[in-house]
């Protein structure tokens, strides 16, 4: 979709009997259309890499609509940005929201209509004089992308302390910067940065609106979804090794070719996740081949798995499954193999009362309850260690994201908008966690 017609894009098509209870589509396009502006890339993404002054600008874009809204905005050390409104009652807040930095030439949805979703539930309580019983805060979130360090969801994992002093000073940007030249460039600085950790306590809960990033709510002909966890990535290095020869003069018998090794790997891996789970899933996304001849038998293959699933037992029994079918392969073939786990995050599973109560808020919206697991880390993800949490999936346009050809229609957005608001108001009016 062309910037310049993010806005009209959005409107023509949308179903104006979703205004209501003072939610309105308009307000949420021209929003949407606002923020798609800064950054932008041709043909109609956008590059705002996380601590830039493009994700500066359009956190001062968002910072000034918080406070029309009536919201006490403040922003950390971290650049994390909080609007918050007081509650008929003092105590801990819900809150709401996710990132408006991007991936280079990234789209227009994923991160920003999660914070505009949390910003226009304020925007209606405010139209139709609604007092939260407890208090509400709307967040955005720093570097969620990771494209500026190769490292992401910095923000959340400033806040929560999840990021140690020694990767603060490992952490270089794209061009060599350290994070602390980084910060004093935004306008911040390390001990501010290393200041951020905050007091989770504050906190009661934390719901997160994002676009799907698939295609099964566009099967299932649903405008919106529930995610029912967060998967955690492991990520293990599998190295082959075998022995280099000219590939005319080496006989086929007795070699030991690394690469045939891998390939066999490789071919037979997708069949290990349905073995543990129906979340399951694994990739090789990364594989190097040394010497890298064309005339020469591969010596060493290095290749990297990515195995998630949103429970820590399926996964970690998934790690070792690609671990025993790389053992196999390496007697199959006379190679030797080396392993190394680099990566392990701890997934995090919704609550099941939590999707229950979003499951009950979408049938009373005449919307059918679609669970989706979340292969995909999100904000949440890091809330969700130390606070309940819930998501929320936003139809998208064939999956696409990550791309200017991402999109969700504004009927879909804005019935996201009124399940996220039933869903807070509803834990407005229950204990703690019940």
């Amino acid at each position: 979709m062309g910037n310049s017609t993010v806005y009209d894009d959005l409107i023509k098509s949308y179903d104006v009997t979703l205004d209501h209870s003072g939610v309105k589509g308009e307000r949420l396009a021209k929003r949407l259309h606002e923020l798609s502006e800064i950054g932008y890339t041709e043909p109609g993404g956008v590059r705002r890499p996380g601590l830039s002054s493009e994700e500066k600008q359009a956190k001062q874009l968002v910072k000034s609509w918080m406070e029309q809204a009536g919201l006490k905005v403040r922003e950390d050390g971290a650049g994390n940005v909080f609007g918050s409104l007081a509650g008929k009652t003092a105590g801990p807040a819900i809150a709401s929201g996710s990132h408006v930095d991007s991936v280079p030439n990234g789209g227009n949805f994923d991160g920003p209509l999660g914070v505009l979703s949390a910003l226009e539930v304020v925007e209606a309580w405010k139209e139709t004089g609604f007092v939260p019983e407890k208090p509400y805060e709307v967040v955005i979130f720093t570097d969620e992308e990771g494209s500026r360090f190769n490292s992401g969801l910095t923000g959340s994992r400033a806040m929560t302390g999840d990021i140690t002093e020694a990767e603060m000073k490992q952490l270089r940007d794209y061009n060599g910067e350290g994070l602390e030249q980084v910060l004093t460039s935004y306008g911040s600085s390390l001990t501010a940065f290393q200041q951020s950790v905050r007091d989770l306590s504050e906190l009661e809960l934390f719901a997160e609106v994002h676009i799907e990033q698939g295609t099964k709510l566009e099967q299932e002909n649903e405008p919106v979804g529930i995610v029912s966890g967060i998967a955690g990535p492991a990520w293990i290095q599998v190295e082959f090794s075998g022995h280099a020869g000219h590939a005319g003069n080496t006989p086929m018998i007795g070699r030991t070719d690394s690469l045939v090794a891998a390939g066999e790997f490789v071919s037979r891996l997708p069949e290990l996740p349905q073995s543990v789970s129906d979340t399951a899933v694994a990739t090789v996304g990364k594989l190097d081949v040394s010497p890298n001849g064309i005339n020469v038998i591969p010596e060493r293959v290095v290749l990297h798995v990515d195995a998630r699933d949103i429970q820590t037992e399926p996964r970690d029994l998934l790690v070792e499954r690609v671990q025993h079918l790389a053992e196999e392969v390496t007697e199959k073939h006379g190679v030797s193999l080396t392993l190394q786990q680099n990566t392990s995050i701890t997934p995090v599973p919704i609550a099941d009362e939590l999707q229950q109560e979003l499951a009950d808020i979408l049938e009373q919206q005449k919307i059918k309850p679609v669970r989706i697991p979340s292969g995909a880390g999100h904000d949440a993800m890091i809330l969700g260690r130390r606070i309940p949490v819930a998501m929320l999936f936003v139809r998208s346009q064939d999956g696409i994201s990550h791309n200017p050809k991402e999109w969700s229609s504004l009927s879909d957005c804005v019935q996201g908008v009124h399940v996220l608001k039933a869903f807070i108001e509803s834990r407005m009016k229950k204990s703690a966690f019940e």
